[in-house]
This record gives structure tokens, sequence and C-alpha cells, in this order.
């Protein structure tokens, strides 16, 4: 079994900083890509960021609206993404969501997190 633990939203005012962590755990043999996704309030959930390889390989992606001020990494060795979030919108309120395509002895499956809630206040 697999799991995905976000950490790190909350309450933040327009302009600020969040720093997102989603730690995968279990028999993960590897991770071949990992991203953010997020889900405001009666809108469809849409991927804010996207990291695949390690390293100097790695290759990343982002939703338009949050190019320059989103960076995605990952550590490998501890299966951990991470979302560092700047200047922060109001429009940026949506619950957040790890997700992660993971190899396992079993399996190739994607596996989503609980979600973790930011809200981004005026």
């Amino acid at each position: 079994q697999v799991q995905l633990v976000e950490s790190g939203g909350g309450s933040v005012q327009a302009g600020g900083s969040l720093r997102l962590s989603c730690a995968a755990s279990g028999r993960i043999v590897s991770i071949h890509f990992m991203a953010w996704y997020r889900q405001a309030t009666g809108k469809q959930r849409e991927q804010v960021a996207g990291i695949t390889g390690t390293g100097i390989t790695s290759r990343t992606s982002y939703l338009d609206s949050v190019k320059g001020r989103a960076t995605i990494s990952r550590d490998n060795a501890k299966n951990i993404v991470y979302l560092q979030m700047n200047s922060l919108k109001p429009e940026d309120s949506a619950v957040y969501y790890c997700y992660a395509d993971v190899v396992t002895t079993q399996t190739v499956r994607p596996y989503w997190g609980q979600g973790t809630q930011v809200t981004v206040s005026s």
C-alpha cells in the first residue's frame, strides 16, 4: 500500500508565500512523475505543476497562471515533492492535492493525497 501525505497548507494574505510538501511512503520501487493539482470550490481540478526525472535530468511544467510564482521540486531519496508558491493571490485559494505515478513490486498506478487547504485573503 502506498500513501501520499501532504502538509504545509494554511491561510495567508495576498502576496505571501507557502511551501507545500508531500511525502510518499509504502512499498515504492520508484516514482515516475509527481505533481500538484488544485481544486477550487465549484471548479474542476487542475494541474498546478509537475515534475519528472531526477536531478539535472528533471523536467518541470507549470500552469500558466502560476508561472514565475511557483517552483516544484523533489527529493527522490525521500520520495518527497515540494511546491513553493510565492506572491500568492486570492485566486490561488483551493484544496491542493499531491499526485504520483508509483511503481511498486506489483503495480504501476497513480496515487493521490488527501489534500491540503490553501486560503489566500485579499
